[in-house]
């Protein structure tokens, strides 16, 4: 089965989805902090929910799958996941570590992008022990606003939402080892395709033209140069 060509197009369903769930997050933020309307909140996060799987849906049905869009879509999951943080950090619902410890994996995940780039490469795709960290994130959040209320719906939204806020806690920074693995192997990989490029020009400079200057660096070889 082929896999889908990646456009540069902007203007697409998936894109427009994914600009609606950005817009909804400052809502999400104010409806939790300001009048903690938490029901209104959770709707917000439903239909960031239920979009984000519709998004990804048309994009491979419809052949819509674009640059912007890879980049959009892990970067609208992330602001919910923080904005649910600090409203639950805020309300006093989660303490700060469980806050601190997420937000770390990605400080250290977006620290490595410069690195990354620098060998050609962009951010790396989402592995499927991310996306399922996500998920469970996104089931643990809501149930946290709940357990945040007073009731017996509460005490067992309390018990489930912390179940599924420490397993995705753990797959979030498993996901997180497994971007760290892909990206030095492709480190690697791009180093030792640089030695053997930088020896074979050498030589082949050498035997074929003894007088042509030598060429410094063999950079543009790397796959993100293409």
């Amino acid at each position: 089965m082929a896999r889908p060509v990646v456009s540069d197009r902007i203007w697409t369903i998936p894109n427009l989805l994914s600009m609606l769930r950005l817009v909804g997050v400052p809502v999400f933020l104010w409806l939790v902090l300001g009048p903690r309307a938490d029901w209104w909140a959770l709707l917000v996060l439903a239909f960031a929910g239920l979009s984000d799987w519709l998004d990804g849906k048309i994009a491979r049905a419809w052949n819509q799958t674009s640059r912007l869009g890879t980049v959009l879509d892990p970067l609208a999951d992330r602001l919910y996941i923080f904005a649910a943080l600090l409203g639950l950090v805020v309300r006093g619902i989660i303490p700060w570590w469980l806050m601190g410890i997420l937000v770390l994996r990605d400080v250290l995940i977006l620290g490595a992008l410069p690195l990354l780039r620098h060998f050609g490469y962009g951010p790396l795709p989402v592995n499927f022990a991310g996306k399922a960290a996500t998920l469970c994130l996104l089931y643990a959040f809501p149930l946290l606003f709940i357990a945040g209320h007073t009731s017996i719906v509460s005490d067992v939204a309390r018990i489930i939402g912390w179940a599924f806020a420490l397993w995705g806690t753990a797959l979030y920074w498993w996901a997180g080892l497994l971007y760290a693995v892909q990206g030095l192997r492709l480190i690697a990989q791009t180093r030792r395709d640089e030695r053997a490029d930088h020896t074979g020009g050498r030589t082949g400079t050498e035997d074929s033209d003894p007088a042509r200057p030598q060429h410094g660096s063999t950079r543009s070889n790397r796959p993100g140069d293409r």
